[in-house]
């Protein structure tokens, strides 16, 4: 990728993120592309030039925050440690990732309403890749006997329900930072798979 390319999609993302700020704030539906581009002090010309309408916009940031959710976790599996560490890990890269984009997340509860037929399809083979690295570390587990034998997608869906749903009641006003925050998420979630229970140092 050239300097050029680098500086377009850098400045692309920039107005993606305060653009999910502006949707969340206001609603998909009661914002217009000439709304967000007064909010950040743009022409409406050029936000049409990243972004060919408001459902693009809204598309390229589901896309941009799932291909880096992936890219989060994938990095958590190549790592050389025990697979309880991997979905320790995992599970706080997730939560962390969640709050610091959390506008973001909050306009991606149904993508069905929003999207056409082509655009669902991406986010929802993106959702179920991202899914997968669950799965796969959750088998692993169950294979090393470390975790409990289970239904794999069951317990996948309850453990990704517990942790996007933390931007429904976490505060960054709270008693603890969201780092803390998602490691005590973790060590609850953890408890579902480990066999025997998780010992203090996890």
């Amino acid at each position: 990728m050239s300097f050029r390319e680098r500086k377009t999609a850098k400045r692309k993302e920039e107005i993606i993120r305060s653009a999910m700020s502006i949707l969340a704030e206001k609603g998909y539906h009661g914002t217009t592309m000439e709304e967000i581009a007064s909010t950040l002090l743009m022409t409406k010309g050029s936000v049409y030039y990243y972004f060919k309408d408001k459902q693009d916009l809204l598309f390229q940031g589901q896309e941009m925050l799932l291909e880096q959710s992936i890219k989060n976790v994938q990095a958590v599996q190549r790592q050389h440690l025990p697979v309880i560490e991997k979905v320790r890990r995992a599970v706080k890269v997730h939560i962390e990732y969640l709050i610091s984009e959390r506008s973001g997340f909050e306009m991606m509860l149904n993508p069905k309403q929003s999207f056409s037929t082509q655009q669902l399809e991406k986010i929802l083979t993106l959702r179920n890749d991202y899914e997968k690295c669950f799965d796969q570390m959750i088998e692993e587990g169950i294979v090393r006997g470390e975790f409990v034998s289970s239904d794999i997608k069951v317990v996948r869906n309850i453990m990704l329900g517990a942790m996007n749903w933390v931007t429904q009641w976490y505060t960054v006003e709270g008693e603890k930072d969201q780092s803390e925050m998602a490691e005590d998420v973790s060590k609850y979630l953890l408890r579902i798979l480990v066999k025997g229970g998780i010992s203090n140092e996890h």
